[in-house]
């Protein structure tokens, strides 16, 4: 009986043995760059539909409600610190009253110096001031903003980006065009999360690190045309509502993101292996998608002055003027000699 018993207490003890052996065998879950700098983002409020409340605004007088120029005084925006990123040859061209002309790669650093006021960030389209903007408010200046439209919106002088980029002349390159369709959106792939390292494991630290990154590579785009010779080159997604991708139409191919989130598959369908093009209406909310998308670690680029630049008369007819590149404000601007 003794012996009964011993055996008995020698197979429980090499039961446990086994089992904790196996659990060491385990592989413990890893935290990546990437995840910490998720995680970090989605605890403080970083998320992109967070960021893409009240990003930009239009250059209306101060005489109407929400106007913020001053055309009483010299055209002034004396409400906000005007970054203007263009070079400077297009400054000097003509630019705000006020206006201060900063790279784009240095528009966080030279925050620091104006944070008495928001910062309104101006450019030719209002495109690559998205990208600027994107990384104001993941650099804690939440109030920043896009100038709508850019210096084109300002004066006709300054218009050239749009007014030959959209319009019924310009601005329906799609028409016509066999890689253009009306299909319904196909369902979404499930993407690999990005692989990226970072030498720091503090995520305020990796994202200011991301940021800059994103900053020094500059505005990443492409045009309609190229994706239109060719979508099957890209992973594209359509980045509105899935009855205008079904009536205006889409891009052959073209995958249908209402949202972009870190929830959910809003991000995990986007491949990072993948050149991936995200396109809207006007071109200025990709560019804050994209921006943001990048400082994740996707190969994202904005289809420069979206959906204006394809069906520009269709989209006319949605009679949604907040959408629709209808020309400038012709107000006053300041110019440097040379």
């Amino acid at each position: 009986m003794k012996k009964l018993m011993k055996f008995a207490a020698f197979l429980v003890l090499f039961s446990l043995v086994l089992n904790t052996g196996c659990k060491k065998d385990e592989p413990a879950e890893t935290t990546t760059s990437y995840t910490t700098l998720k995680d970090y983002m989605g605890a403080n409020d970083l998320d992109l539909p967070a960021l893409l409340g009240a990003w930009v605004i239009d250059a209306k007088p101060t005489s109407v409600e929400g106007g913020i120029v001053d055309d009483a005084n010299g055209y002034t925006i004396p409400s906000y610190h005007v970054f203007d990123i263009r070079d400077e040859a297009a400054f000097n061209a003509g630019h705000i009253n006020g206006a201060i002309r900063v790279n784009l790669v240095d528009v966080v650093t030279k925050a620091a110096d104006y944070s008495d006021k928001p910062i309104l960030v101006a450019c030719a389209s209002g495109q690559t001031a998205g990208h600027a903007v994107m990384a104001l408010k993941l650099s804690g200046y939440a109030d920043a903003k896009v100038l709508k439209w850019g210096m084109s919106g300002w004066n006709e002088d300054l218009a050239s980006s749009w007014n030959s980029n959209a319009g019924s002349e310009n601005g329906n390159k799609a028409d016509g065009n066999s890689n253009w369709v009306t299909s319904t959106a196909p369902d979404k792939e499930t993407g690999n999360a990005p692989t990226w390292t970072s030498t720091s494991t503090d995520g305020a630290q990796i994202l200011a690190e991301r940021v800059n990154a994103m900053l020094s590579a500059g505005f990443q785009k492409e045009t309609g045309t190229n994706v239109l010779n060719n979508p099957a080159a890209y992973q594209i997604f359509n980045f509105w509502p899935n009855d205008i991708y079904e009536s205006i139409g889409h891009f052959d191919g073209a995958y249908q993101l209402e949202t972009i989130s870190l929830a959910g598959d809003a991000t995990g369908a986007i491949n990072p292996g993948e050149e991936s093009l995200v396109y809207c209406y006007t071109g200025q909310t990709s560019s804050m998608a994209v921006a943001w998308l990048n400082v994740l670690g996707f190969n994202a680029k904005s289809i420069l002055f979206g959906v204006n630049g394809l069906k520009y008369d269709a989209l006319v007819a949605l009679d949604n003027p907040k959408v629709v590149w209808n020309g400038s404000h012709g107000y006053d601007y300041v110019s440097v000699e040379k």
